[in-house]
């Protein structure tokens, strides 16, 4: 008979589990030291947003002003053209933009043929891969006064236009290069869901005399629609955080009206100022109004359908 308690069965099999488990805990260790130095460690730098920062006194010694420097953003004069800058554009995202990669699964999913299927992933893919430097010269090279688009589009209207200074081009250049550069990346996780649906529910649709289109419709789409759901969630809690990068490199001071956002404003207040403790609380208050806002969304598709966050 064995005289070991409970307790202390626990703790072996504890122990075993560990010893098992040791090169999966091996590979999780460095992912969480990341997390934990870079992303936790330095929040305790997000002090710098209710402190006037001088770089000889140091982070602590800094003078503490409180909400200063939130109250003057939102008193900025920039403040609104800025929100409503990248809310638009992220607006025109959601509904340009996202339902592309749901789309171009779908039809990759419905081919037989699987070698040309894994030719369009891959040509679809590869777009994601050039950096944005290579795509914004791209971009510049076809639409500068001598640049092939804007040849072809004088041929056909007649009329030379520029297109890099015009602050109503900027936000179509910019959602079309978003959809030629993510457009593909984005389906894998779509594809990644269809491949999940059970074969058998289109087999029983065949006999049943489903035509493919009504498969897509009652089958496919279904069977994706919390990945879906998940995906637009995630969109909406970044509608107030947009990537500089492009921007910063498209947009000039004739665009400004409708390029300049909130990360353009917080790089060039932050960095090009070296105003870090303004730049700390705009970045702050963009995390802020991110949270709550995946929240909102996340509560809503709680109470519309079961799928959530959490």
């Amino acid at each position: 008979m064995s005289t070991m308690t409970p307790t202390v069965k626990r703790k072996r099999k504890w122990v075993k589990h560990l010893v098992e488990s040791r090169w999966l805990l091996l590979m999780f260790f460095l992912p969480l030291v990341y997390f934990i130095v870079f992303k936790y460690g330095a929040m305790t730098w997000l002090v710098i947003a209710f402190k006037k920062f001088s770089a000889v006194k140091g982070i602590w010694g800094s003078r503490w002003v409180g909400t200063k420097y939130f109250v003057q953003f939102l008193n900025d004069p920039y403040f609104w053209k800025l929100v409503r800058n990248t809310v638009v554009i992220n607006l025109l995202l959601i509904i340009f933009s996202f339902p592309i990669p749901i789309l171009l699964s779908l039809l990759i999913n419905e081919h037989r043929v699987r070698q040309f299927r894994k030719t369009v992933q891959t040509i679809s893919y590869m777009p994601y891969f050039v950096s944005t430097v290579a795509v914004c010269g791209l971009i510049t090279t076809m639409l500068s006064s001598d640049g092939m688009v804007t040849n072809v589009l004088k041929a056909i209207t007649g009329n030379t236009y520029s297109y890099l200074t015009d602050p109503q081009a900027f936000r179509v250049i910019y959602i079309i290069s978003e959809i030629w550069s993510t457009a593909g990346w984005g389906s894998i996780i779509y594809l990644a869901a269809l491949t999940g649906i059970d074969p058998g529910l289109y087999e029983a649709a065949q006999i049943d005399g489903a035509s493919r289109w009504k498969q897509v419709l009652h089958i496919s789409l279904p069977g994706i629609a919390s990945v879906i759901s998940i995906q637009l969630l995630l969109t909406i809690g970044r509608m107030l955080d947009i990537g500089y990068e492009k921007i910063l490199l498209l947009y000039t001071g004739a665009t400004y009206e409708t390029a300049d956002v909130v990360s353009t404003y917080l790089y060039r207040r932050s960095l090009l100022t070296a105003d870090y403790s303004y730049g700390c609380a705009i970045s702050l208050f963009q995390g802020i109004m991110s949270l709550l806002l995946v929240s909102a969304a996340n509560q809503a598709a709680r109470k519309i359908g079961e799928t959530s966050l959490w």
